[in-house]
């Protein structure tokens, strides 16, 4: 009979012990369930986090897109410009000295160059003072400088004020995260913070990538032009140069 009640005993213990491994489990499982959906929250894509800097990352979405735009047609106009025979100003040698004129126009407009187009003007004003046919390469110079620094100010404009719009974003999102604290009272939840703080370091950011990306654009871009335009003062001086050496023939 004593065997029977610590049979008895035993099998209530463990019964119970069971139980409550049974009711732990049951507990812990919804608590697993809510740290998974934690842990996908916590995973933002880039256009999310975008879309958490509020509506000034619509404005420097719109800058980026200009600046991209700007950049592209910079570069493609400086590209094409640079395109010329190295044998250029040899073969223009060649033509004025044998008299053929003609020949020398038409060589220029073969290329949509401003050192073309700088030969060409020049070439036009053969027969009139030196003088002249110089100021008419220089204006012609400074008119394709300014065609090709067109826009270029827009681009610099992108660099400065891209930053100073997310520095703008980071001031009114701290406004909102203290508006919303000072809404809460005694019940400040770090919720109420979310939103004011991804505005303030989203659009700070937004701001910075394209600011720095403008500079280096703008930057890249008037090192080329300044190359280019080297190019043509020395083009200036070959052609000013060859005016003055002897003709071998006249073109009849």
């Amino acid at each position: 009979m004593l065997f029977n009640l610590l049979q008895a005993g035993f099998g209530t213990e463990a019964a119970e012990n069971i139980e409550n491994a049974v009711e732990g489990a049951m507990n812990a499982a919804p608590a697993a369930a809510e740290l998974v959906p934690q842990s996908q929250e916590m995973s933002y894509s880039l256009i999310q986090m975008a879309t958490k800097g509020g509506w000034l990352m619509l404005v420097l979405l719109l800058l980026s897109l200009i600046a991209i735009y700007i950049f592209g047609k910079k570069w493609w106009m400086i590209h094409q410009a640079d395109k010329i025979d190295r044998n250029f100003m040899s073969d223009i040698r060649d033509y004025i000295h044998e008299g053929r004129v003609k020949s020398a126009l038409m060589l220029c407009q073969r290329y949509d160059s401003p050192v073309a187009r700088l030969v060409e003007k020049g070439i036009e004003r053969i027969g009139r003072p030196l003088q002249d046919i110089q100021t008419a390469v220089e204006n012609t110079g400074n008119v394709e400088v300014a065609r090709l620094e067109k826009g270029l100010p827009y681009l610099a404009m992108i660099s400065g004020g891209a930053p100073m719009i997310g520095f703008l974003g980071t001031v009114i999102g701290m406004i909102q995260a203290f508006f919303n604290m000072s809404q809460a009272g005694n019940n400040i939840d770090i919720t109420l913070l979310s939103n004011g703080i991804y505005t303030a370091m989203i659009t700070t950011v937004g701001g910075l990538i394209v600011g720095i990306l403008a500079y280096f654009g703008y930057n890249f871009l008037t090192t080329r032009i300044s190359e280019l335009v080297f190019k043509m003062e020395r083009t200036t001086i070959d052609f000013m140069d060859l005016l003055h050496e002897p003709a071998e023939n006249t073109e009849a």
